[in-house]
């Protein structure tokens, strides 16, 4: 009983000179022995190396798992050390929903079949989005998260315990400049050899500890090499799966049978595909709807719907979004298939082939 009260008021003396020497570097009343550029250094990258590590695993879990729900969810059952309950992930909730969908239109019908068909193709793509999730959790959130909970815990311990070593080294070097007594300086003298000797020792620790981030880093690049062929095999997998299914439904014939057992012709709606260097669509005067002609006669003004998107090629053009309405009219010396459109303050000239005008 009476060695723990000893140790508590050792302790109690301890912390007290550590606050004391900590207040006064504060106010510059005390001086502060400074850590060597090499160990600074490496303090710096370990702390830069925790933040991103942080960011980038966090970022990672929202990217395979988007639902905030899910995520909690799953954190607390990890907490709890249990299994999670099995759910559908959202490429198999969709395929439950066109397989349903098209059982009820009917599989012998065009767009009964083509659901069925989707719906099997989003399946298989949800199983490789699962075997996405639990091959980079494995081998690429795993050792991320074991290097913030257990390496950087440890760095950081060591780092506290190099900041008290160094807080006892200099209370010993004050306590031996305010030393007047001859008893005084020498009991002061033998601490300072004492808490040097610590510091060194801790700080000599906390710097083979840090050097180790270089080897973390590079465990971390073969993680992240990891996360990059799981994601690859992915993609890979449901371009795959897509391909097939759109060879699939390219293979129906130009008539379905519908829902009331009347044949109906398929329409193809031709839509046109322009980037931003194409050059402007040569439509003959004949696709020009009488409704143009007399907007070009007139010199007036008419709201149009635009039918596509449209990226202007220049300065001179409007870019176009699919189902906005803007303002056209003509101008002298325009090509007969171009419009001046107009945008609140931004007009330029759109193609007419993209426009639908409005009564």
């Amino acid at each position: 009983m009476e060695f723990s009260v000893m140790k508590l008021a050792a302790d109690a003396g301890t912390f007290l000179s550590r606050a004391v020497q900590f207040t006064e570097e504060k106010f510059g009343q005390a001086e502060k022995t400074e850590l060597d550029a090499h160990l600074e250094n490496l303090l710096a990258k370990a702390e830069c190396t925790k933040v991103w590590t942080e960011k980038i695993m966090k970022q990672t879990e929202v990217l395979l798992q988007p639902n905030p729900n899910a995520r909690i969810e799953e954190f607390v059952y990890e907490k709890l050390d249990r299994k999670a309950p099995s759910r559908l992930n959202s490429e198999e909730q969709l395929a439950q929903y066109m397989s349903d969908a098209g059982n009820e239109f009917g599989p012998g019908t065009a767009y009964g079949n083509a659901l069925i068909k989707c719906g099997e193709t989003q399946k298989r793509i949800g199983v490789a989005h699962r075997e996405l999730i639990q091959t980079a959790a494995i081998n690429f959130l795993t050792p991320l998260r074991n290097f913030i909970e257990g390496d950087y815990k440890t760095m950081t311990k060591e780092k506290k315990l190099l900041q008290n070593k160094r807080l006892d080294l200099d209370a010993a070097k004050t306590r031996l400049k305010k030393a007047r007594v001859t008893e005084a300086r020498a009991a002061a003298e033998q601490e300072l050899r004492i808490t040097q000797s610590e510091f060194d020792r801790q700080a000599e620790i906390t710097r083979l500890l840090l050097e180790g981030i270089s080897s973390t880093h590079a465990h971390h690049l073969r993680c992240l090499n990891d996360f990059v062929e799981a994601q690859m095999t992915y993609f890979a997998q449901s371009y795959q799966y897509m391909l097939d299914l759109q060879k699939q439904l390219g293979s129906f014939p130009s008539t379905f049978v519908s829902n009331n057992n009347q044949s109906t012709p398929m329409q193809s709606v031709p839509v046109p595909s322009v980037s931003a260097s194409a050059q402007a669509p040569s439509a003959k005067s004949s696709l020009v709807t009488s409704g143009f002609t007399e907007l070009k006669a007139s010199n007036g003004s008419r709201k149009a719907r635009v039918l596509y998107d449209y990226d202007a090629a220049n300065s001179s053009e409007l870019s176009l979004l699919a189902d906005e309405v803007i303002t056209v009219y003509s101008m002298p010396g325009m090509d007969s298939d171009w419009l001046m459109g107009e945008r609140g303050h931004q007009k330029g000239k759109v193609p007419i082939t993209y426009l639908e005008l409005l009564n």
